[in-house]
């Protein structure tokens, strides 16, 4: 008989093999350049107006549903619904020809970038939380590719193969007996193997117990529907953000995500502008993925009083990246553009360690999952409504460089909020020194009293 260890190993070893199957799409670099090459021959005004906003539209409308099915479903059927999606993006991206094929293929687009949250939940309840950014980062892969002689059609048709085989692998992963919310495990036998450290999760805390015996009455639906767990995890998410660095490090993760991703979704129309012969968009990706890797290790080393400066950092790095975009948005050099996209993406990959640490690690993994998809989706509707103003042709329609003007005043809003911000804290602090400052630490976590806090709803907020 196998020991349930190894049956725990194996399957993270399978599902990083399959994460890696999955993500090897090397066609995916130059999806813009070939919707522009005569092989297409749509305009950039169709794939800047009309095509890629319907990407954000997309993630937007399914995420919540998907985030509640990931959990119900117990992450496997969602993560098999990711593989059919890539698998009919490619076959649209080869086959189709009109308008509204490519919309359609943003739509499927949006569907496997909200499906991703399974994949990340599948890891989260497979292992330990001082596991998890580790395994995780074992099926982020990375994929060079420079053009030379190789078609966009046959890098697409490579990127086909690899997303069907990815799909049959989805089929092949074992189906977890336990979620975080709707399917939790209650025998304690059973938790030992999941890795959960031992600790109380919330949704034990927020469960009557059932040594105690039910009152004669029976209860009304809506007093069910009231004690349900899902609407006590949000209750307490209500009173947790009310905790200044929490509160912060959330704001940062919707405001800035937002900008993040859409200089994501656009920065190729702007190298194919700059350069309509892009070939290098593979090895530019790459390499900033492995700036962006190397960032994110630097940051767990970052000793500083994260109560005091946490505004400044921020602050500091959020000007930094307005500065980058707005080189990015007006040189007519490809290799500028290429050396500022890797440097914006390695900031913000810097900070988002530190923000996950923060929100993490006082709070349990249940409402840590919650705290990140509210963010998430928080940050999703911020991005439809700059599409729907700035980009998508039932607004202003504006052109790409013009986007990237309307980022950079984005980011120069958001960093005079946060030097604000740093300044107040800062002199408050300053002002108020009574009692004798902490020593800086490493990623130390927010700072919590002794006891847990009491909130609202009379739970605590502490694991």
């Amino acid at each position: 008989k196998i020991s349930p260890h190894i049956k725990w190993k194996w399957a993270v070893i399978f599902l990083c093999f399959y994460g890696f199957m999955s993500s090897m799409k090397p066609g995916e670099s130059f999806m813009t350049p070939y919707l522009l090459s005569p092989e297409k021959n749509f305009t950039k005004q169709q794939v800047t107006n009309e095509i890629i906003p319907v990407l954000t539209y997309s993630y937007m409308a399914v995420l919540v549903p998907i985030f509640l099915l990931t959990d119900l479903l117990r992450y496997k059927p969602v993560l098999i619904v990711q593989g059919l999606s890539h698998l009919i993006i490619w076959l649209i991206l080869l086959l189709g020809t009109s308008l509204l094929q490519m919309q359609l293929m943003e739509f499927f687009f949006g569907i496997s970038m909200a499906c991703r949250v399974a994949y990340s939940s599948y890891i989260f309840s497979l292992v330990s939380p001082g596991l998890y950014q580790r395994v995780a980062g074992y099926s982020r892969t990375s994929l060079c590719v420079s053009l030379g002689n190789i078609s966009y059609y046959m890098l697409n048709l490579i990127s086909l193969g690899f997303v069907s085989f990815g799909m049959l692998l989805s089929f092949c992963l074992p189906w977890p007996k336990r979620s975080l919310f709707f399917n939790p495990l209650r025998n304690r036998k059973e938790r030992e193997p999941a890795a959960s450290g031992g600790t109380k999760s919330e949704l034990d805390k927020m469960k009557p117990k059932e040594s105690e015996p039910s009152s004669g009455a029976p209860t009304c639906s809506t007093s069910r529907w009231k004690d349900s767990v899902f609407v006590q995890m949000l209750l307490e998410v209500g009173n947790v953000v009310r905790r200044p660095n929490l509160r912060l490090w959330s704001i940062w993760w919707i405001f800035n995500s937002t900008g993040y991703y859409l200089v994501l979704f656009y920065v190729h129309i702007l190298w194919n502008t700059v350069y309509p012969d892009t070939v290098n968009n593979g090895g530019v990706e790459a390499a900033s993925t492995l700036l962006s890797a190397m960032m994110s290790f630097l940051a767990g080393y970052v000793k500083v009083r994260w109560n005091i400066f946490s505004e400044l950092l921020i602050g500091v790095i959020t000007a930094l990246q307005g500065g980058l975009l707005l080189i990015m948005g007006t040189t007519n050099n490809i290799w500028v553009c290429y050396l500022t996209y890797v440097l914006f993406r390695g900031f913000y990959q810097f900070l988002v360690p530190i923000a996950t640490f923060q929100i993490a690690s006082s709070l349990t993994r249940e409402l840590c999952a919650l705290m990140f998809g509210i963010n998430t989706f928080l940050g999703t509707i911020l991005k439809s409504i700059f599409n729907l103003i700035f980009s998508d042709k039932r607004g202003l329609a504006l052109d790409v460089h013009s986007q990237f003007r309307v980022y950079f005043i984005y980011f120069a809003l958001l960093t005079a909020a946060y030097l604000i911000g740093a300044a107040v804290v800062i002199i408050r602090h300053y002002r108020n020194q009574s009692t004798d400052e902490a020593p800086p630490t490493e990623l130390s976590p927010v700072e919590v009293n002794s006891e847990a806090e009491p909130l609202a709803n009379g739970k605590s907020a502490k694991a």
